[in-house]
């Protein structure tokens, strides 16, 4: 017989009310070591096993029609789940603060299956501009195909997302905060006008991940991560999740399972392991991010630093309101410069790795131009708010110093 599912409920301080709106919990490290895990685990391992499973065996008929009939939480092809999926998608489920998860082979498997779950045709679902460019895409060049129209209104423009919703408008997508930009989003009005209008609301919440940010403590309807970067932590897998509640879920997962969308044995692996850290590494990216942030902010080389720990970052109201801390991501431009001489100051760097990406324990420097928006023409880069002197840094644990010793040499 296996041994019943202990989990740990978060713990809601009022000392940490404040000012902040969302209950974030103070135990978020014990969460990350222990929610959704059995506390005697097979073979009597402190770790949960790797279950290197296609398929799942049943000793007779009669457990067939017992395993369909009760629903019984078991496994039995690998397309459907895994045992050490499970354990991940609920400790994600409770650090989230949601009553459900489901784990995806990727961030835009995750956005993707969500997106395709919801919408049907004629259906309209609605973006801030500043979302991830690819999920926009998935959305106007291939839901289009299937009849779904796709709005987009400026960032944090309330009354322009008010103002686009029709009878039709099934879904509101919004990052925060967004990347590059940082833009924050309030999250009670975001989650209010969806209610107002019997609209479900998404936030994807990557940068800030569920240690910086609550969105389901406000109203929000589906959080979505792309897991591959805070949350697993080491630049070395892919996955995503999205957190809602169980009847919200089902359709999601029924899908996932149709799409086959899942994620490695070996990956689940290395993203509970990971996940053990969470707390302290967020603790760090958060501390580096704001003294990079002020750094930069400082320095006479620098046109402009966008990071919403900054008094003078535009939602920093927002972000103070919302958020536990801000990130380790940093975008900044670079004064009086071209493309070319953006870039002599990203290849001078010595610690920080070219590479897209953020989130891990390393750091990652690119410029969004070359990186991201390189086959873009100048007029669609203007658009999308990618100047040529533009930098992004994703501030990993390192030694904050040393990141700054970093920086002012390749400013220099």
């Amino acid at each position: 017989m296996s041994n019943p599912t202990r989990t740990i409920e978060p713990i809601v301080s009022e000392e940490n009310s404040g000012e902040k709106s969302p209950n974030f919990s103070e135990n978020v490290s014990t969460q990350s070591v222990h929610a959704g895990e059995s506390r005697q685990k097979p073979g009597d391992s402190i770790t949960d096993p790797i279950f290197c499973a296609s398929t799942f065996t049943f000793k007779d008929t009669q457990s067939v029609i017992d395993f369909i009939e009760q629903k019984q939480p078991r496994e039995e092809y690998g397309r459907y789940g895994n045992p050490g999926e499970r354990v991940a998608e609920r400790k994600l489920a409770v650090l989230e603060g949601g009553e459900d998860a489901v784990l995806f082979s990727s961030g835009m498997s995750a956005i993707v299956g969500l997106l395709m779950s919801k919408l049907s045709a004629c259906d309209e679902v609605i973006f801030f501009d500043e979302c991830y460019h690819r999920s926009r895409e998935f959305c106007t060049k291939h839901l289009s195909r299937f009849g779904v129209t796709t709005r987009q209104v400026p960032a944090c423009d309330y009354e322009a997302m008010e103002a686009a919703i029709t009878p039709h408008t099934k879904l509101l997508v919004s990052e925060s905060p967004t990347n590059p930009h940082l833009s924050c989003v309030d999250l009670d009005r975001f989650a209010g006008i969806g209610k107002q209008n019997g609209i479900e609301t998404l936030i994807d919440a990557t940068l800030a991940t569920p240690y910086n940010l609550r969105p389901i403590d406000a109203g929000i309807d589906y959080v979505l991560h792309s897991v591959t970067k805070y949350l697993g932590g080491h630049n070395d897998l892919l996955a995503g999740v999205v957190v809602g509640t169980k009847e919200k879920m089902e359709s999601v997962r029924n899908l996932r399972g149709i799409m086959g969308a899942v994620n490695s044995p070996q990956n689940v692996y290395l993203l509970s392991r990971g996940l053990k850290t969470f707390e302290l590494r967020m603790q760090r990216h958060n501390d580096n991010g704001q003294r990079v942030a002020e750094f930069l902010d400082a320095h006479p080389r620098v046109e402009r630093v966008y990071y919403p720990g900054l008094e003078s970052h535009p939602y920093h109201e927002v972000a103070k309101k919302t958020m536990r801390g801000y990130g380790g991501l940093v975008t900044f431009l670079i004064k009086d410069a071209d493309w070319r001489q953006t870039a002599d100051v990203v290849d001078a760097v010595k610690i920080p790795r070219i590479a897209p990406s953020l989130g891990g324990v390393e750091s990652l420097i690119e410029q969004p131009l070359v990186m991201s928006y390189y086959e873009c023409t100048p007029e669609q880069r203007i658009e999308y708010g990618i100047p040529d002197n533009m930098i992004r840094l994703s501030c990993g644990i390192e030694n904050a110093d040393d990141l700054i010793a970093d920086l002012q040499q390749a400013l220099a």
